[in-house]
């Protein structure tokens, strides 16, 4: 696959399927989102449509999804200018840096909806690649909550708490 075939867009209705294949994959694996409930086709229609901002990673030469981010507010009222993200790829294409593609633009459309921060609640201490690039891209560590998050198997690991100023 092409590099350069790849483009982050707005999703659309005709991805929904693919979008709740790619974020069930990664509630599946239970080693990075909190979630438990997998997303059906109904479900899944709902869920995206409740958020600020959903992106897809495409591959224009094949149509095919190969990830997706999800962008909302991290709280209400005063702290409702602090957003948050999700983001997910098909495990057969990650290592591609379509996790950079999806948070790059998730930035971008993050400013453009106002808000002025975005914040990682629950990143799993062991998800290597996702903290390298967030603290890449500029994100700050913010600390670690001890056992934050039940991984699939039962056991407990940190999680680090990240944050970027968007102005």
């Amino acid at each position: 696959m092409n590099h350069s075939n790849i483009r982050i867009r707005k999703y659309e209705n005709k991805d929904i399927n693919d979008m709740v294949r790619i974020w069930n994959e990664v509630v599946e694996e239970g080693i990075a989102f909190p979630q438990e409930e997998m997303l059906t086709s109904t479900s899944g229609k709902d869920f995206f449509c409740a958020q600020s901002f959903c992106g897809v990673a495409e591959d224009t030469s094949s149509g095919e999804v190969l990830g997706l981010y999800i962008l909302h507010p991290n709280n209400i009222g005063r702290c409702g200018h602090i957003g948050n993200a999700s983001y997910a790829v098909r495990s057969d294409k990650r290592g591609l840096h379509i996790g950079e593609k999806l948070v790059a633009d998730c930035l971008r459309q993050a400013k453009d909806i106002g808000f002025q921060i975005l914040q990682f609640n629950a990143v799993v201490a062991s998800n290597i690649h996702a903290r390298h690039l967030y603290e890449r891209l500029g994100f700050s560590p913010l600390g670690t909550i001890p056992g934050g998050f039940r991984m699939k198997d039962g056991h407990y690991e940190d999680i680090c708490l990240y944050f970027i100023s968007l102005i």
